[in-house]
C-alpha cells in the first residue's frame, strides 16, 4: 500500500481505504488506470512500437490502443449497447490487428490520447451508471442467453487492466528501466477530484 501524502492523505488515484462498494469498484479501477498509464507515461513514438520482449509482439502503444478498445467495448458496447467510439473508423476486419499496432501515420499524442479520450467516456458513463444505481443491472451484451450485470463487465475490465498494467511492468522496465509498483504520490492522475469518479 501506498503511504500517505504530506497533505496526510493518501495520492488521488489511491481507492478508499474505507467507503462504499461502488467507491471501491471504481477506486479499484482508477487505481489500475493510474498505475498502466504510468508506466506508459512520456515516450516516444518509436518507444511506443518497440518490442522489448524478444518471444512478444506486444508493445506499450499497442496496449494503450488495446485498452482505449476494451474501455469503449465495455462502456459503449457491453453496458449500454451504442457503437465503440474509439474503432469507429477502422475497418471492422482490421480491429485486431490495428488496437495492437502503433502505424506508422500515427504519433505518440495520438496513441495517448486515444486511451485518455476512451477512459473519460468510460468515466462519465460510470459515474452516470452509479448515480442511477445501475450497477446490478443488466448490461447490454448477452453470453448464451445470459446478460451480465454492469458490475460484471466492470469486473471484467478490472481484471483486464491487471493483466496488461502487469505486461507494461516488464515492457516500460526494458525500455528505459522504469520500474515501481505505484505512481509517484505527486503524479497527476486525471481527474484531480476522485470525487469526480463516482
Amino acid at each position: 500500500m501506498t503511504e500517505m501524502t504530506e497533505a496526510g492523505g493518501p495520492p488521488e488515484w489511491e481507492p478508499p481505504l474505507s467507503g462504499t462498494d461502488a467507491e471501491h469498484l471504481t477506486g479499484t479501477l482508477e487505481r489500475l488506470r493510474a498505475t498502466f498509464r504510468w508506466k506508459a507515461d512520456g515516450l516516444t513514438v518509436e518507444q511506443l512500437r518497440m518490442r522489448a520482449v524478444p518471444t512478444s509482439g506486444l508493445t506499450i502503444g499497442g496496449l494503450l490502443k488495446h485498452l482505449a478498445v476494451c474501455e469503449d467495448d465495455v462502456f459503449c458496447w457491453r453496458i449500454s449497447g451504442r457503437p465503440p467510439v474509439s474503432w469507429a473508423t477502422v475497418p471492422e476486419d482490421d480491429v485486431g490487428r490495428w488496437q495492437f499496432t502503433v502505424d506508422p501515420g500515427e504519433s505518440a499524442g495520438k496513441v495517448y490520447g486515444l486511451w485518455e479520450n476512451a477512459v473519460a467516456r468510460s468515466r462519465v458513463r460510470l459515474r452516470e451508471i452509479v448515480a442511477e444505481g445501475r450497477l446490478d443491472e443488466p448490461g447490454h451484451l448477452a453470453f448464451e442467453g445470459m446478460r451480465p450485470s454492469v458490475r460484471r463487465h466492470v469486473h471484467d475490465l478490472i481484471e483486464e487492466y491487471g493483466r496488461h498494467t502487469g505486461h507494461v511492468d516488464l515492457l516500460r522496465e526494458a525500455v528505459d528501466g522504469r520500474v515501481g509498483e505505484d505512481p509517484p504520490q505527486d503524479w497527476p492522475m486525471l481527474p484531480p477530484d476522485p470525487a469526480a469518479w463516482v
